[in-house]
């Protein structure tokens, strides 16, 4: 396996606090603004692709419903990243705070222990986030994870070896990329391979804010890369693997089905954000908290009192953006016009199953639903953590 053990100030040098009442998935109370809590809103503030639909693209339905199918599992602990498995074989599930990754049978929701990923440090909102699957895990079988360390977050990548007994199916990590800022809070985290087979990376500034604006930090950024962890062509900075800058902390990740990029961001105490993603956009923060009149910073497409989200995962189907929302307790429903917000976001199924991390497409209209109950900020109840499967309209 190549491992890419790189000096991390050397390879950005071509691109040139506390925790508060507000922060990350904790949320916190928003102050008042007059305009809608949801809206990315009008102003002077150039939004690149946030700011043009497709030609000839026609929105989608400003109402829907969400029908919850079945629970698919139950008593899963600090959940959070979730991996659909190629042909319905099963969805593989990481354990923040234990470091395990699971699978999941979508039949019987028996769940299997793979293995312990070493080098995991959990602390805070810390520890084994994101999972995905290699765009050759049908021939390669490696599953990429992004974790928390003792002294960084990096990505790493390991064989799953399904013929070994039970916990001993994880190889070896392979770190590909190391180097992005640790803290208790903002750890970002989510990963997620691209249509054009990059690896995307959503990074958080670590509660030192001033992080997010420096484009030589791998804090507070979208990041791109190779599946061998290089800066991927085409990055709008060369050499460094920066796409996007301005970010506080990024937890979803999603495309549309014209390969658009969108991502939820946590705000501080006044708005959290849905933005669509221009390759080079300063997103803002910490000089810009949700829309700004500034010129110079992308506008969200859509914005919320952080009492009503603190957004981690984010799926696409049929033009709409599902948002998990785990201080908000509830699944938003955001529905699509091209790159712009059709209409005005619905909630569904507030308060019903508490915190909600990550939602993921299942195929056809249903998605996988991951709920954030034993993270330490949440009230479990009887059977939590779950995995539910919806159908979304």
């Amino acid at each position: 396996m190549i491992v890419r053990r790189r000096a991390v100030p050397a390879l950005l040098a071509a691109a040139g606090l506390l925790l508060v009442a507000g922060c990350s998935s904790g949320g916190g109370g928003g102050g008042g603004l007059p305009t809608p809590s949801w809206a990315g809103g009008s102003s002077t503030r150039s939004s690149g692709a946030a700011a043009s639909a497709g030609a000839g693209e026609s929105a989608a339905p400003a109402k829907g419903s969400v029908k919850v199918l079945r629970t698919v599992a139950e008593g899963l602990k600090s959940p959070w990243g979730l991996a659909p498995l190629p042909g319905g074989a099963g969805l593989l599930v990481s354990d923040r705070d234990d470091g395990t990754i699971s699978k999941v049978d979508e039949k019987t929701g028996k769940t299997t222990e793979l293995g312990v990923v070493s080098g995991v440090s959990a602390a805070g909102e810390g520890g084994l986030l994101g999972i995905a699957l290699s765009p050759g895990f049908a021939s390669d079988h490696m599953i990429y994870a992004y974790f928390t360390s003792a002294s960084d977050n990096r990505i790493v990548r390991m064989l799953w070896d399904e013929g070994k007994p039970a916990k001993e199916q994880l190889g070896a990590p392979d770190t590909i990329f190391k180097g992005i800022p640790k803290g208790v809070i903002h750890n970002g985290g989510r990963i997620a391979f691209g249509p054009d087979g990059m690896l995307y990376a959503g990074t958080g500034e670590s509660g030192k804010r001033d992080l997010a604006q420096d484009k030589g930090s791998l804090g507070g950024k979208i990041l791109r890369l190779t599946p061998e962890g290089d800066p991927a062509p085409g990055n709008p900075f060369p050499g460094s693997p920066v796409y996007t800058y301005g970010h506080r902390n990024v937890q979803g990740l999603a495309w549309d089905d014209k390969e658009r990029l969108f991502a939820s961001e946590f705000g501080q105490d006044t708005w959290d954000e849905l933005n669509a993603v221009k390759p080079g956009g300063d997103y803002g923060w910490p000089n810009a908290e949700g829309r700004s009149s500034d010129p110079k910073y992308v506008n969200p497409i859509a914005q919320w009192h952080t009492d009503d989200a603190s957004p981690s995962g984010i799926a696409y189907v049929h033009g709409v953006i599902w948002m998990a929302a785990l201080k908000g307790r509830r699944l938003w429903r955001i529905p699509l016009d091209g790159t712009t917000a059709a209409a005005a976001p619905q909630a569904f199924l507030t308060g019903e199953y508490g915190r909600l991390r990550t939602v993921v497409a299942a195929g056809g209209d249903k998605v996988w639903l991951v709920t954030s109950n034993t993270d330490g900020r949440g009230k479990p109840k009887t059977g939590d953590d779950r995995i539910l499967e919806l159908e979304v309209k």
